[in-house]
């Protein structure tokens, strides 16, 4: 078996049949995340230092291995081996918690919280039986570098990400996730260089960094020019452990992901400045429209960030913009890119003031309208906006207005943005000029008449026919939609008269 799983659908295929172990058990399946993902990577540690310790020995032949802790990535504690947890005979879950504990701890620069916090030796969820069940399912997949490329590995684990997330969409757990093509998009727009800071302060599981490092790569360059410069910032414990594992299992190892509420908390300060630390890419998907964000505390913010306004405590999305703002490196070609909800774009009162003072600073680039039911958690259709510290000669005082709404594949229970559509919009966004029905370089001065506001459909128009059903069938619906409403009504109306709240 282990010589097909260099094969990625073979391997995606054991992972997910391994993980189908906790079928029909007490743990819920929005919580398989939290106990699948942790398994997989110290079973992945296991087997790397199981071939460490082999190439070891070729070289210093039978003596101790602990000796010459320097050809080992991590140090891997006695009794801490996979292995070890398949021996043994009982308290399987506390033994496992145990082992876990003790590799962070022995590896506090690497492996801090890298576990997360999964409750191993609660029985009423992991009996003895169950747990030696889906530890002999992953003890048949082979993780090691000579059996897996990481590459493989690591397009591997986003794919049970990917699947975890379909799997609680509905219950809203899968908000920390964005679709692989949209991350693509939006690095490819950003396109960051070798040796530029990249940061992402609502990181999820790290697949925007992730998305910017293999960017890098895709151009010819060196990740590793990008050691010490990867940084992110995580609320949610178990996905900030999710988001340290998928890194080191891409193989990027010095990086920073900070466990923190961002708009509360921001975990990167600069000492020099007593403000923030800043980057030269910030990229992001923060949750939409967050309630409860910590308004009370940005009325004195320490860190300066409501410099255009405070956003109001029932929509968090401007407060995350202009926290990357204030992330923006001052000098040079900084630059961000930020998913947001596209009532972000023409809703009033504060967050209308807010988006004004951003164009009349002329930070914002483009505006990128993107079909609804794309994103984990939510059908809304959503948007990306670009700014830009100091935008090209040519582009100042001016704003691309992109419509891709209609660029999607239409799937089930989701819809889905391939390649070719990203592609289309990247191209749109580098040609920076009017197209028909699509795109529109609106003059600052246009947006000032519009008052402000970036919706989409004030600047750029669906084709004639786009979408728009014949004259009868709109009819028809219509009066289909009223009896509906009509029924909806009398009912609500009938069961207040009958529980005594109408009269």
């Amino acid at each position: 078996m282990n010589d097909s799983l260099n094969n990625g659908l073979q391997l995606k295929s054991a992972m997910w049949d391994a993980a189908n172990t906790l079928r029909g058990s007490a743990v819920d399946r929005t919580d398989w995340k939290g106990y699948i993902l942790p398994l997989l990577f110290f079973k992945r540690i296991s087997d790397v230092w199981d071939e460490e310790t082999a190439e070891a020995r070729e070289i210093y032949g039978e003596a101790d291995p602990s000796l010459f802790p320097e050809v080992h990535r991590f140090v891997l504690p006695e009794g801490c081996h996979w292995n070890d947890i398949r021996e043994v005979p009982a308290n399987v879950g506390a033994a496992l918690q145990k082992a876990m504990q003790e590799i962070e701890r022995a590896n506090p620069d690497t492996l801090f919280r890298v576990f997360g916090s999964a409750d191993w030796g609660n029985k009423e969820k992991f009996s003895d039986e169950l747990l030696k069940d889906l530890i002999e399912g992953f003890s048949e997949i082979g993780l090691g570098n000579s059996t897996v490329s990481t590459d493989v590995l690591g397009d591997a684990y986003e794919y049970l990400v990917g699947k975890f997330a379909d799997v609680t969409r509905r219950n809203k757990a899968g908000e920390f996730y964005t679709p692989r093509s949209v991350v693509r998009m939006m690095v490819e727009i950003l396109d960051p260089q070798e040796s530029e800071s990249i940061y992402d302060p609502a990181c999820g599981t790290g697949g925007m960094l992730l998305g910017a490092i293999e960017h890098v790569m895709r151009k010819g360059g060196d990740p590793r020019t990008f050691y010490g410069k990867i940084y992110g910032q995580e609320k949610n414990l178990t996905t900030a452990a999710i988001a340290r594992m998928n890194l080191v299992l891409h193989g990027i190892e010095d990086f920073q992901v900070a466990r923190e509420d961002t708009l509360r908390n921001p975990a990167f300060t600069d000492s020099s400045t007593g403000g923030l630390a800043t980057f030269d890419c910030v990229i992001a998907n923060p949750p939409f429209s967050l309630k409860e964000w910590g308004r009370d505390l940005w009325e004195a913010d320490p860190w300066g960030r409501a410099q255009y306004g405070i956003p109001p405590e029932s929509y968090g999305d401007y407060a995350f913009v202009q926290h990357m703002i204030a992330s923006m490196a001052p000098t040079g070609n900084s630059r961000m890119a930020v998913v947001l909800p596209q009532g972000a774009l023409f809703r009033k009162s504060a967050e209308g003031s807010i988006r004004q003072a951003l164009l009349e600073k002329d930070m914002v680039e483009a505006v990128i309208g993107l079909a609804p039911n794309l994103f984990y958690g939510t059908q809304l259709a959503g948007c990306v906006v670009i700014l830009r510290r100091k935008k090209p000669e040519a582009r100042k005082n001016k704003v691309l207005i992109i419509d891709a709404s209609s660029l999607f594949r239409r799937g089930r229970a989701q819809n889905f943005l391939d390649q070719e559509h990203s592609d289309q919009i990247v191209a749109w966004y580098r040609a920076f000029e009017d197209v028909e029905d699509r795109a529109k370089v609106a003059t600052l001065d246009e947006i000032k008449k519009e008052g402000w506001t970036l919706n989409i459909s004030r600047y750029v128009l669906p084709p004639i026919g786009q979408d728009i059903p014949p004259l009868p069938e709109a009819v028809e619906a219509f009066k289909t939609a009223l009896a509906d409403a009509r029924a909806a009504e009398d009912h609500l109306r009938k069961v207040l008269v009958e529980g005594g709240w109408l009269q």
